[in-house]
């Protein structure tokens, strides 16, 4: 039997790598309508950490993100104007909120929406479950590109899994 309610608005963020300075390199996100969108983002010139295990994983390096790129402004902007009012779920909200908070400080303006871990959803007999569906959501729909929009399209589908 299919849910009543819309499957979860979900976003990530691929990253120049962990820690303190690393900072958002890709945003990708899906509606509950399905829709989805990914930008790259263009690093501002103060953001200069670079993590090439990172880049092993992602498989966006430098020179693409000068030459294809969004500034900040523009990132934040769309992300506004699409999630407006929205609560958007992440699955590692730890490392997401402070590459978001980065994003926001940089475009000089504030989210539109709410940013919470995917975690909230779901009750504590399921939680535990979150890895796996998602690793066979990814693998059912052929994702093999670690990219942001991906992985929320694949996150997605698995939380409509564990939501059902």
């Amino acid at each position: 039997m299919p849910s009543a309610l819309p499957p979860p608005c979900v976003i990530d963020i691929e990253a120049s790598g962990f820690g303190r300075h690393s900072y958002p390199i890709e945003v990708g996100y899906v509606l509950p309508d399905g829709r989805a969108a990914c930008m790259l983002v263009r690093p501002a010139a103060e953001w200069t950490h670079w993590d090439s295990g990172a880049e092993q994983v992602h498989g966006i390096s430098r020179d693409t993100l000068a030459t294809h790129g969004r500034p900040a402004q523009e990132v934040a902007a769309a992300l506004n104007r699409d999630l407006a009012g929205l609560t958007v779920y992440c699955d590692g909200w730890a490392h997401d909120y402070p590459w978001l908070a980065a994003l926001y400080e940089e475009a000089g303006t504030q989210p539109s929406f709410k940013l919470e871990s995917a975690s909230r959803l779901l009750d504590d007999s399921r939680l535990p479950l979150l890895d796996a569906v998602h690793k066979r959501s990814r693998d059912e729909l052929g994702l093999t590109r670690h990219r942001a929009s991906n992985d929320a399209r694949a996150l997605q589908t698995a939380l409509v899994r564990l939501l059902c």
